[in-house]
C-alpha cells in the first residue's frame, strides 16, 4: 500500500495490491480525476490518460486555449461557477449572492492510518498500518474558504473512503447549498446500475438498469435512509455477475436524507455523486466554523458482486461496528411483540420467558407497551417510566426475575417519537419537529421530536439512562416508526431551518454515542418500522438491525438476499415468527422459517406458550444447532448462489475462513410438477479437500463424500420428488420448501 505524490507531474497515486486511484492537479490548479480501477504499476505520470479536445460551445478556462474545458474533463470535486455545467459535487453562496468559485490546490498531507470524523460514523483502523490517508487542501483565496478532501486507502482491502471538510475564514461567512461526500468521473457509460428499492415490508430488492444519458438516482427526503431506497448503489459491467466481471460499489455511512446519483453526459462520461440530499439543506458557516460531510465508502471488485459484498461485509463487520459485541456471537432472543402486542401483564411475560428458557433461548426482549399508559399506539410515547398496572414491580423487578431464570433481559425504546396524548407533549409541544402553528401530519398516531435541539436529546437521555441504570438490561431495541413530513424547528430562526434535517441525525448519533459509552455491555439493535434505517451509519452504533417488519420466510429470502449485497450477516436481525405470518398471512413450515433466519442473528417472535410439544421440540433442536454454528453463520464468508428474483428456487452459502466447514441453504417457493433435475454449484471450498455432505434437518439425507472441485464445478444435487412422480423418489414436499446442508472436511 502506498500514497505517492509525483512532484513533476503533480499527480497523486493511491494504490495497493488490488486497486489504483489517480488524481492530478490540472493546469488551472483544480483537481482532475485520472483513473480508478484495477492496480496500475506506479510511474511518474499518467498524463496520457487525460485527454483534451476542442468542442464547440464549451466554456474554456484560458483565453487563447480552446482545449481546456472543465465541461469535458474528469474532475475530483466539481462545482458550478468555473466552467462545468454538469451536476456539481458542491455549491456555495456568498453574502452578495454570487456562487462563482475557484478552489485551487494549496497543499496536501499524507497520514498513516485514518482520522476519526467528529460527531459522525465512519470506518476506522485499529492500527495505523492498516491504511493511509491523503488530505488535499483546496482554497478559494477570494472568499477565504478551504475545502479539505480526504481519501483513505486500506492496505489489504479494495476500499477507498472519501469525505470532505469545509472551513470558512470569510468575515461575512458563506452558505453551503450542496456538499456531496464524494464524486467519481468515469470515462464511459458501459455500466448497469443496481439500486436497492422497496417499501415497508419489502425492503432492499435489487433493481438493475442500463445507464443512459441524463440522471438516474436513488434518494431519501424522509429524514432517514428509508424503506424506499438504500444509501448504496452498484455500477457493474454488462458481462459482470455474482462471480466475474468488474463491479464498483458506493455506500454512504449516513442515516438521514441522502442522494446517490449517476449522471451520463452527452460524451458518455459517467459521474457518480453521493452525499446529503440538498433538498431543504442550507448550512451557513461563519468565520472560524467548519462543516464535515459523511463518509462515502467505495469498493472495487474484478471478480463480480460476491467479491464486492464480501469486502463490504468484512469491513463493516470489523471496522465499522464497534464495542464488545462486534466480534461476539449474538444471543438467541425471543421478542414478545407478535405474541402479545400491547396486551400483556407481568405474568404473561414470565410465562413466555419460562417456556423460552426451557428450549434454550438466551435473551427475552420486552417490546412496545411497557411504559406510561401505553395500551395502544396513540399514547405515551415520550413518557419513559414503567406502567405499574401491567408490570407491578416495574422494569427493574421484571428484569431481575428474568435474570433469575438464567436469561438476559432486553427492552424496547422509541426515543425519537412522541404522542400527543403524553406528558411530554403536554409539557413541551414546541419540541415537535413540525410547525405547530399549522396542521401537521402523523404516522402510526405519532410525531417526531426535534432532535436538532440539544435540550430534547438531553431530556430523552436522562429518561433512558435512568431506566438502564436501575434495571438489569443487556439489550436495547431502538425503534423509529415514522418518516419526516413537515420539518420546522420551533423557536429557531430562518437561518437555522436549513440545518435541521442534518442536525436531527447528528442528535440521534449523539444520543447513541452517550448511551453506548455509559452502557458498553448492552447490545443495541437499531430498528425503524423494520428496515427504514438499515444503513452503515446505524451499524457504527448498533452492530445489528431489525431487518424488516416482514418475518414471512418466503419474503425474507428476498429481503435478506438484497440486504446481503452490502451488509454482513452479523447485522441482519432475523426471526422465526408465527405462521400464518402476521404481515402476508402465508402458512410456512417451522423448518423453512428457521432455515432462513439462521443466516443472521436468529431469534423468535411468537407466543411459544401456545405451541404444541412437537414444535417446541423442533425449536429445541433449532436453538441447539444455532448455538453450535452461529460463529460461522454470522462471521463466515457469505456467497449468493442463486437469486430468488430470477428463479422459483434460490440458494446461498456460508464458508469458514479455513474452508473446512460450510452451510448451504436451498429454497423453493412453489413445487413444480414433473420438473427438471436441479443442482447448485457451491463456492469458496478447497478444490482438493474431501467433504462429507449431510442434510441438517428434514429427511437427514447423507449426501456422501465429495471433493471440493466436484461440489463447486459439477454441483450438489437438490433434486427431489418434483423431478418425477410424486411420492416415488421421496415424500411429497410441497410449496415453500427448504433444505439446509452441512459440508465438513473429512
Amino acid at each position: 500500500m502506498a500514497i505517492k505524490f509525483h512532484h513533476t507531474s503533480k499527480e497523486f497515486h493511491l494504490y495497493n495490491e488490488k486497486i489504483s486511484y489517480v488524481i492530478k492537479v490540472l493546469k488551472n490548479d483544480q483537481l482532475g480525476h485520472v483513473y480508478y480501477g484495477r492496480k496500475l504499476t506506479d510511474k511518474e505520470s499518467f498524463e496520457d490518460l487525460v485527454e483534451y479536445a476542442t468542442r464547440d460551445m464549451a466554456p474554456y478556462s484560458f483565453e487563447g486555449d480552446s482545449t481546456f474545458s472543465l465541461e469535458h474533463l474528469k474532475q475530483e470535486y466539481p462545482t458550478f461557477g468555473s466552467g462545468d455545467t454538469r451536476y456539481p459535487a458542491f455549491e456555495l453562496e456568498r453574502e452578495d449572492g454570487s456562487r462563482a468559485v475557484d478552489f485551487k490546490y494549496q497543499s496536501h498531507e499524507i497520514i498513516k492510518g485514518k482520522r476519526k470524523l467528529e460527531g459522525l460514523p465512519a470506518v476506522y483502523v485499529e492500527n495505523e498500518d492498516e491504511a493511509e490517508t491523503l488530505e488535499i487542501t483546496l482554497e478559494d483565496e477570494q472568499i477565504h474558504t478551504k475545502i479539505i478532501l480526504s481519501y483513505t486507502i486500506f492496505s489489504q482491502r479494495s476500499v477507498i473512503t472519501k469525505h470532505v471538510r469545509f472551513e470558512c475564514e470569510h468575515p461575512e461567512g458563506i452558505t453551503l447549498l450542496n456538499c456531496m461526500s464524494g464524486c467519481l468521473d468515469l470515462p464511459d457509460k458501459e455500466y448497469e446500475m443496481i439500486e436497492f428499492a422497496g417499501s415497508w415490508n419489502r425492503e432492499r430488492h435489487p433493481h438493475s438498469r442500463k445507464l443512459t444519458y441524463g440522471i438516474q438516482s436513488v434518494y431519501s427526503m424522509r429524514g432517514c435512509s428509508s424503506h424506499q431506497f438504500n444509501p448504496f448503489l452498484i455500477l457493474k459491467r454488462k458481462n459482470a455477475d455474482e462471480f466475474q466481471g468488474e463491479v464498483l460499489g458506493f455506500s454512504l455511512v449516513y442515516s438521514g436524507d441522502f442522494i446517490g446519483q449517476v449522471e451520463v453526459d452527452n460524451f458518455d462520461v459517467t459521474r457518480v455523486v453521493m452525499g446529503i440530499h440538498p433538498n431543504e439543506f442550507r448550512w451557513e458557516l461563519q468565520k472560524g466554523e467548519m462543516f464535515q460531510t459523511p463518509e462515502m465508502v467505495m469498493v472495487y471488485s474484478e471478480h463480480g458482486m460476491n467479491e464486492m459484498s464480501q469486502t463490504y461485509h468484512e469491513l463493516y463487520r470489523t471496522r465499522l461496528a464497534r464495542g464488545i459485541w462486534r466480534d461476539k456471537e449474538r444471543p438467541i432472543l425471543i421478542n414478545n411483540w407478535e405474541a402479545t402486542y400491547f396486551d400483556f401483564n407481568e405474568e404473561k411475560i414470565l410465562q413466555i420467558a419460562r417456556k423460552a428458557k426451557e428450549i434454550g433461548i438466551e435473551l427475552f426482549v420486552l417490546d412496545d407497551g411497557w411504559f406510561g399508559k401505553r395500551n395502544w399506539d396513540n399514547c405515551s410515547l415520550g413518557d419513559w417510566y414503567p406502567n405499574l398496572e401491567k408490570l407491578r414491580d416495574g422494569i427493574a423487578g421484571l428484569s431481575k426475575k428474568i435474570e433469575e431464570m438464567g436469561m438476559k433481559f432486553g427492552l424496547w425504546f422509541e426515543p425519537e417519537m412522541v404522542n400527543k396524548d403524553s406528558d411530554l407533549f403536554r409539557e413541551h409541544p414546541d419540541w415537535l419537529l413540525a410547525d405547530i402553528r399549522r396542521n401537521y401530519c402523523h404516522s402510526r398516531n405519532q410525531y417526531i421530536l426535534d432532535f436538532s435541539k440539544k435540550e430534547v436529546v438531553d431530556h430523552i437521555h436522562r429518561k433512558m439512562q435512568k431506566i438502564l441504570s436501575e434495571s438489569s438490561i443487556s439489550y436495547v431495541k431502538w425503534d423509529m416508526n415514522r418518516s419526516f413530513s413537515e420539518v420546522f424547528s420551533n423557536g429557531n430562526g430562518k437561518s437555522y431551518q436549513g440545518k435541521v434535517r442534518h442536525k436531527y441525525i447528528l442528535g440521534v448519533y449523539d444520543l447513541y454515542e452517550r448511551l453506548i459509552q455509559e452502557f458498553p455491555e448492552v447490545l443495541f439493535e437499531s430498528c425503524a418500522s423494520g428496515g427504514a434505517r438499515f444503513d452503515p451509519g446505524m451499524l457504527y452504533y448498533a452492530p445489528q438491525a431489525w431487518t424488516s417488519d416482514n418475518t414471512d420466510a418466503v419474503d425474507r429470502i428476498k429481503i435478506q438476499y438484497g440486504t446481503s449485497y452490502v451488509y454482513p450477516l452479523s447485522s441482519i436481525g432475523s426471526h422465526v415468527s408465527a405462521s400464518p405470518n402476521h404481515q402476508v398471512f402465508r402458512n410456512t413450515s417451522l423448518d423453512i422459517r428457521a432455515n432462513v433466519a439462521y443466516f443472521g442473528t436468529f431469534g423468535y417472535e411468537l407466543d411459544i406458550t401456545k405451541l404444541p410439544e412437537k414444535e417446541l421440540d423442533q425449536m429445541k433442536v433449532q436453538v441447539k444447532f444455532m448455538k453450535a454454528n452461529r460463529k460461522l453463520l454470522q462471521q463466515g464468508t457469505f456467497y449468493r448462489l442463486q437469486s430468488p428474483f430470477e428463479n422459483n428456487s434460490s440458494a446461498w452459502e456460508v464458508v469458514s475462513e479455513e474452508k473446512d466447514t460450510a452451510f448451504a441453504a436451498y429454497f423453493r417457493v412453489l413445487e413444480p410438477s414433473h420438473g427438471k433435475f436441479e443442482r447448485i454449484c457451491l463456492k469458496g471450498l478447497d478444490p482438493e479437500k474431501k467433504y462429507q455432505v449431510k442434510e441438517c434437518f428434514g429427511a437427514k439425507i447423507d449426501c456422501g463424500e465429495h471433493y471440493g472441485d466436484e461440489l463447486m464445478y459439477a454441483g450438489l444435487s437438490v433434486s427431489d420428488c418434483s423431478s418425477g412422480l410424486p411420492g416415488v423418489a421421496r415424500e411429497q414436499q410441497g410449496d415453500f420448501f427448504s433444505r439446509l446442508f452441512e459440508i465438513r472436511e473429512v
